[in-house]
């Protein structure tokens, strides 16, 4: 199997430890997996491996990765919002889909050190994966990352190195100290393996449901479940299982919102902008690195682009806590984001919206 370059469409085995082409340009994955059938789900397997004959062949190294990641009940909000409750995974947040796919990948080409950079889920998430796998990491996190995902990052054994500055600063730092000493860079950002893991997402609401809701609700940072419910959606609709694609809303946070910004002015790269401190840390990403592609996927879809008002965020965590969900901040700006939706375009019915983190994670 390999990767092709996004930028130059050079090919690449996918047993390469270089993080992205020599051009510049991100690895996508050189992948099509056969059409989506319930029937060919893995009934035996409590875990998104599952899915295991829709995603990139891994041998069998994923079981003894696996940490029972996916199969996250679908709770009913209210009349109109149900809501997919990732925030029940092994390290309590939908970043174990990606890391356990991206993990076991690092296991099956012979990593034994990781370097990558996070606002603290998803590098929790791939120390706890690379803890398992036997893999050495260091994570570099932000100034201002919760102490708690801190602790927990460190909790795996991994190196935890804060870094002073924004989360975009952090991501620089760590590929710079990655290319340096020639670490193996386990981004849920630039390795497309990630993302065959989160795109497990959609194929569980199909098979829990027997449908796709018409609105979905996604939140929006580097994209790394947008970009995995977008490759989901389009392969149900390939596969024929869905008649109409849903409408997809993808929130960023009003503070730092360069898709949202490009989308009102018809870029197809994302806006520059000056990110602010924000609760919605979890998306305050200032440069997506894979910007372009979010944007194709926005065009080619009609996604509605919303910001979630900082002044709301406080808000919705408490109606969720009042029903019994107590969610980290950056996933209550999904819900302040859907409010924002239903003000400026009415009510959104039928709506799904990933409960992403728990909220013992960002209280600080």
């Amino acid at each position: 199997m390999n990767y092709i370059c996004s930028r130059c469409g050079k090919k690449s085995d996918t047993a390469t430890l270089k993080a992205g082409c020599e051009c510049g340009g991100l690895w996508k994955l050189d992948y099509k997996p056969p059409k989506f059938d319930l029937d060919k789900v893995d009934q035996r397997e409590w875990s998104l491996f599952r899915y295991r004959a829709f995603m990139p062949p891994e041998g069998e190294v994923w079981r003894d990765i696996t940490l029972g990641e996916g199969m996250t009940p679908v709770t009913r909000f209210n009349d109109d919002i149900l809501l997919k409750m990732d925030y029940e995974m092994p390290t309590l947040s939908f970043k174990d889909r990606g890391a356990a796919v991206l993990i076991s990948h690092c296991k099956t080409i012979g990593v034994e050190h990781i370097v990558q950079d996070s606002s603290g889920n998803a590098g929790n998430s791939v120390a706890a994966y690379a803890a398992r796998a036997g893999i050495s990491c260091e994570i570099f996190v932000p100034e201002g990352t919760s102490p708690k995902k801190i602790a927990m990052i460190r909790a795996h054994g991994a190196t935890c190195t804060i870094v002073p500055g924004s989360r975009d600063h952090c991501a620089a730092v760590c590929r710079e100290k990655a290319s340096q000493e020639g670490n193996y860079y386990a981004s849920h950002v630039y390795n497309p393996f990630f993302y065959e893991g989160t795109k497990t997402y959609i194929y569980e609401v199909y098979e829990q449901l027997g449908r796709i809701p018409a609105n979905i609700i996604v939140p929006v940072g580097n994209g790394t479940l947008f970009l995995g419910v977008m490759k989901g959606l389009e392969e149900l609709a390939e596969a024929g299982l869905i008649e109409r694609f849903p409408q997809v809303i993808a929130v960023q946070s009003e503070r730092c919102a360069p898709l949202l910004e490009a989308v009102k002015n018809s870029l197809r790269e994302p806006a520059k902008v000056s990110p602010q401190k924000t609760l919605a840390e979890g998306i305050a990403i200032g440069e997506p690195m894979r910007g372009r592609e979010i944007l194709e996927y926005v065009y080619r879809h009609g996604v509605k682009m919303v910001s979630a008002p900082e002044e709301k965020i406080l808000e919705a965590r408490g109606l969720l806590a009042a029903k019994g969900i107590y969610c980290e901040h950056t996933t209550a700006a999904n819900l302040a984001g859907y409010m924002a939706c239903a003000e400026m375009y009415g009510v959104p019915q039928d709506c799904l919206i990933p409960i992403c983190g728990a909220g013992l994670k960002s209280d600080h």
